[in-house]
């Protein structure tokens, strides 16, 4: 059934060719004679089938499955304490925004139900340029070392030969890599099955800096609270619905926003002084670790709406190009080691996929005017007319430098170094307060029948083993229900890894 957007939209538009030529009947085709062959010479059938030959662009690679809409972000509290960035500097500043929801292992056909992380990101077209926020539902992540994501990521989708989805490299990687079972536990306990892309929470996960107009930064994480709180389906709920519509997620943002129950986030920013992070018990640029609400209180400063569904999924959803690298002054990257390194890969597949000339895109084009010395390349829409493509003195551009340093930040000194993080029992304190204190009864009955659920398929009985000392290390009760789920014998012993105060801890101003 079409929306209302297209019964209010009819133009009685006439029926043309790509060049604007009126075409009498779409179905035919010009042959010789009634049984003749074709004839070379119908550019209406031959532009037709050309132009069907490539509508597709590669799928993302990750996050291939998503749905979106468009809405705006508000100012409500003020910051600008925290922050120089325009859009933070009056109560009541409103920009249009566009938000993308995804699953991340699936292709674009796959369940919008599957246990995933989703992803969350934003569009926030400010006076000063785009502000991406690319987060996800989860706070933390299952790695901390960039070369480990695509190892990570194939692991999730399908096996090279059988090209079949496999639990056992599924969770051999995981058990092999320890530092993910934060990520394992949140994403295996009912949280990993949102009902419906609008009915979850979104995190930065990755530590920013936020830079007021002196000079001074902050350490913060970005959380967008559901209003209304967040909802989850139980795995029995979410397979089901995966059978029946595996669109579900699409359809029911879609049609919220249609009948005019608007999704909306409440914005919040935890807060950290480069001093409180070197004293904070763990590392603030790993992504594996929460910062305690107790510690670094949640502070409102924003509201995010969706209130506008797109007319055309394509071009304003699937060509919506979201990087952490978009960014404005008075915001900017960590030296989160993931983070930095998708500042680069999201970027990069955007000109693979949408090709070079992607941020020209209406969805993505900023409303901030842009002058630089990008000039050409394919698909190029705004020329920037005759201005000189080099740096000029005849023409030449304004240039603004930003009210603070760089070098204020931080500083970094020391050689090349090949690093590689390693796992201590730091890693195991906050998986292991998730299953102690934060999960009721309910929680941990359905985390265990969840895991074995997923665990009993893999075939290998070592990975099987080792998973259960993965989950041992954080507690031995939660191993041996698995492993009774799983059909093993309990009491496998834990893991061996170095002891809390073998952990690299932060240094705001580092030597290497």
């Amino acid at each position: 059934m079409p929306s209302k957007q297209v019964f209010a939209s009819q133009d009685n538009a006439v029926y043309t060719t790509s060049t604007g030529a009126p075409v009498a009947e779409p179905y035919a085709a010009q042959r010789v004679g009634v049984h003749g062959g074709l004839l070379i010479q119908d550019f209406h059938h031959i532009d037709l089938l050309a132009h069907f030959d490539r509508e597709r662009i590669p799928e993302r690679v990750v996050h291939a499955k998503g749905a979106g809409a468009h809405g705006y972000f508000e100012v409500t509290h003020d910051i600008t304490d925290l922050s120089s960035a325009s859009i933070f500097s009056k109560v009541g500043n409103k920009a249009r925004a566009t938000a993308r929801f995804s699953t991340v292992g699936g292709e674009s056909g796959s369940p919008d139900t599957a246990r995933d992380p989703r992803g969350f990101a934003i569009k926030i077209k400010t006076d000063e340029g785009n502000l991406d926020w690319v987060f996800n539902n989860t706070p933390v992540f299952f790695i901390r070392d960039p070369a480990k994501f695509p190892h990570f990521i194939h692991t999730q989708k399908r096996d090279p030969q059988t090209h079949l989805k496999d639990a056992d490299m599924f969770w051999d990687y995981l058990s092999l890599n320890p530092e993910s079972i934060h990520q394992v536990m949140t994403l295996f306990s009912d949280r990993g099955h949102p009902d419906g892309y609008h009915n979850m929470h979104g995190y930065s996960g990755h530590t920013y800096k936020f830079v007021n107009k002196e000079g001074k930064f902050h350490y913060v994480q970005i959380h967008f609270r559901k209003d209304g709180g967040a909802k989850s389906l139980t795995e029995q709920e979410a397979g089901r619905i995966a059978g029946e519509n595996p669109d579900y997620g699409i359809q029911s943002l879609f049609e919220a926003i249609e009948e005019g129950n608007y999704p909306s986030w409440t914005v919040h920013v935890q807060t950290m002084t480069p001093e409180q992070a070197e004293k904070f018990r763990y590392n603030i640029l790993d992504l594996t670790k929460v910062w305690p609400h107790k510690e670094f209180p949640l502070r409102p400063f924003g509201k995010l709406v969706l209130n506008e569904n797109p007319q055309n999924y394509f071009a304003e959803i699937e060509q919506a190009a979201f990087s952490p690298s978009h960014t404005v002054p008075g915001i900017e990257a960590s030296a989160d080691p993931v983070l930095q390194s998708r500042l680069f890969s999201y970027p990069d597949t955007h000109r693979h996929r949408l090709g070079v000339n992607y941020n020209q895109l209406p969805v993505n084009a900023p409303v901030a005017p842009v002058a630089n010395f990008q000039r050409a390349g394919a698909m190029t829409f705004i020329s920037q007319g005759a201005r000189p493509n080099y740096q000029s003195s005849l023409v030449p551009l304004k240039y603004k430098p930003k009210s603070y340093e760089n070098v204020k930040h931080e500083i970094w000194l020391g050689h090349a170094n090949t690093d590689l993080s390693f796992v201590t029992e730091l890693d195991f304190e906050q998986p292991r307060a998730l299953w102690l204190k934060v999960f009721n009864d309910t929680d941990r009955d359905h985390l265990v029948h969840n895991i074995v659920v997923h665990l009993k398929n893999a075939k290998s009985k070592e990975v099987k083993t080792r998973t259960l000392s993965y989950f041992a290390t954080v507690d031995q009760t939660l191993s041996d229900r698995i492993a009774t789920g799983i059909g093993l014998a309990p009491g496998v012993p834990p893991l061996k890894v170095a002891p809390a105060s073998a952990a690299i801890r932060f240094q705001a101003f580092a030597t290497a």
